[in-house]
């Protein structure tokens, strides 16, 4: 590795980093991204969000084969392959990683393997198998993402007591599996094992599950799930864990009670930290908040001059698709463009069946935030395309102003809600009104037209509920 200088190296090749390299290289900048993992992609396309959605899917089919086939006249034998399922979400993934590392060919961006320090500004030492080099540019973007926190009384093994990393490629299905944490990698991974045979209990210290979403869409979600057999113990804590002739046993507490309960496999999903370590930002003077996170300005700068940072790293909500806006807005902003991020606009997403979907406010934070409001409600039972898909449960939700109209928030409970999600994203970075949504003609019949129903419904004036 031979000692070159770039207008941009940047640290970490997940979304947020690979995306913005792509673009700095489009805008005509020489640059670099190092990464210390064998293959691009980051935790979301190598142990995150693309082999976790290719087991959904996976697991979904498998269960709708046992369960709903035969509603429309399908008789069918089905045995669980688990290793050919597995087999299956690594070739996504292989796919994927690949196809990143092709756009970096394309581009002419340097991939550079290695561990990344930040000697000092401008400057970044990279430390592999060959040795260490050290390499000079204009600009440092921080893009290391984050990683599974770990808890003191519950700390990994890797076999029993594990990680979101690690549950995407468990060996067999485990009889009986705990999960620790009600959040979105929580409610997918158990929804992902209690398909293919798993005994799941959830645990949650607040009172609800999916705490950032739209309470009301929660406890409609909540009561979906248990239905499909997750059980849920929320305002509760795990105080500890030990394994013990093979199973794990967990200490549990509910208020003033206390208990204990056995299983297989414990996964801890109680979250995730910034990744920052041996990374040499404190030692150049970054300015690091109390849990962890680096502190960046409006245009994602840092308090040393030169370095910047995006993505999980920086905080806010832990998405793989606000880290890519970001990404291309930073490098944009160091082209001297315009780059922005609505955050208003940014969907979140929980990929259980129904999906989960939500933008903008929720009815509380709207409430919370002294705004008057008017709100418009549409079931899927309601929806031709729905009832013909056989997916009856949900409904659309759409908050709006009640002085101006204009959409605050929409949340979507019920098939493809993680699709269909992008017209409430649209209309609020256009600033769209309930009556736009409205007035817009949706294709018949088509799971949006409940966002038509919904929207209509503010002005109460829903045509089909």
């Amino acid at each position: 590795m031979s000692d070159s200088t770039y207008d941009l190296i940047v640290i970490g090749a997940g979304p947020g980093g690979y995306v913005a390299a792509i673009r700095a290289a489009q805008l005509g900048m020489r640059t670099a991204c190092v990464e210390k993992e064998a293959s691009l992609g980051g935790t979301c396309l190598n142990w995150g969000c693309i082999p976790s959605k290719a087991l959904l899917d996976s697991s979904e089919l498998f269960y709708e084969a046992k369960h709903s086939f035969a509603k429309h006249g399908i008789k069918a034998q089905v045995e669980l392959d688990l290793p050919a399922m597995m087999s299956r979400k690594d070739q996504v993934v292989q796919g994927l990683t690949r196809g990143v590392a092709g756009l970096f060919r394309k581009n002419k961006i340097d991939h550079i393997r290695g561990t990344a320090r930040i000697a000092k500004p401008g400057v970044v030492e990279v430390t592999s198998g060959s040795g260490t080099a050290t390499l000079a540019a204009k600009h440092i973007l921080i893009a290391t993402g984050s990683a599974a926190i770990e808890l003191p009384n519950l700390p990994f093994d890797g076999k029993q007591i594990i990680h979101s990393d690690q549950a995407i490629g468990l060996p067999e299905v485990p009889k009986r599996m705990l999960i620790i944490g009600a959040g979105a990698i929580g409610l997918e991974m158990g929804s992902v094992w209690s398909r293919l045979g798993a005994d799941v209990l959830i645990v949650e210290f607040l009172d609800r599950i999916a705490p950032l979403m739209d309470r009301e869409m929660t406890t409609l979600l909540h009561k979906s799930l248990e239905k499909q057999g997750l059980k849920f113990k929320l305002g509760t804590a795990a105080q500890g864990a030990k394994v013990e002739g093979g199973r794990v046993k967990v200490q549990l507490k509910t208020g003033d009670q206390t208990s204990e309960e056995e299983c297989d496999v414990v996964l801890v999903a109680t979250g995730r930290r910034p990744y920052t370590e041996s990374l040499g930002v404190k030692e150049i003077g970054v300015e690091i908040d109390r849990r962890g996170f680096v502190i960046v300005d409006k245009h994602y700068a840092t308090t040393v001059p030169g370095v910047y940072a995006i993505g999980d790293v920086i905080g806010g909500a832990m998405l793989a698709h606000k880290a890519e806006e970001e990404g291309v807005a930073v490098v944009e902003l160091l082209a001297g463009q315009a780059g922005h991020v609505n955050y208003q606009a940014v969907p979140n997403v929980i990929y259980t069946h129904p999906e989960l979907a939500g933008v903008g406010m929720t009815e509380d934070q709207a409430r919370e935030g002294g705004r008057e409001i008017n709100i418009g409600k549409f079931p899927f039972a309601a929806n031709g395309r729905a009832k013909a898909m056989d997916v009856n449960e949900g409904q659309v939700k759409i908050i709006a102003d009640a002085k101006t109209d204009r959409l605050l928030g929409m949340h979507i409970l019920g098939p493809r809600a993680s699709d269909i999600i992008a017209e409430g994203a649209i209309a609020i970075e256009f600033g769209a009104s309930a009556e736009d949504l409205a007035r817009c003609v949706h294709a018949h019949p088509s799971l949006p037209e409940a966002i038509k129903e919904a929207a209509m419904a503010v002005g109460k004036r829903a045509i089909h509920f």
